[in-house]
């Protein structure tokens, strides 16, 4: 069974960081891309950021560009997600999210995730 748990996320002033991370137990992510979403009452579940499985290439949301980062660590079956100069509109419940397919393509779509977390909450007071 392939389980995803993030961790990292808390209660941050704006301005302040946090690094989120997502181990994955059951398969080795070595070959899958990976990515990031978060949920908010009022946006439902968005995209923030993805990785290809060699680390190589990154994709964000334009929210996000230059105060986030992807990172993984295929040895450990970890991804990470730096966040920076934090703002009240980052405020979401952030989840890890998996493909399943071997070499598949990064994406946007939460559709095309096939694994996901429970979800780690940031909130960012202003």
């Amino acid at each position: 069974q392939v389980r995803l748990v993030e961790s990292g996320g808390g209660l941050v002033q704006a301005g302040g960081s946090l690094r989120l991370s997502c181990v994955v137990s059951g398969r080795t992510i070595t070959t899958i891309p990976m990515g990031w979403f978060r949920q908010t009452p009022g946006k439902g579940r968005e995209f923030v950021a993805t990785i290809d499985y060699s680390g190589s290439y990154t994709y964000y949301t334009n929210s996000v560009k230059g105060r986030f980062s992807i990172s993984r660590d295929n040895a450990e079956n970890t991804v990470f997600l730096q966040m920076v100069n934090l703002k009240p509109e980052d405020t979401g419940v952030y989840f890890c999210a998996a493909r399943r397919s071997a070499y598949s393509g990064t994406t946007a779509a939460a559709a095309s995730y096939d694994y996901w977390g429970q979800g780690t909450q940031v909130t960012v007071s202003s």
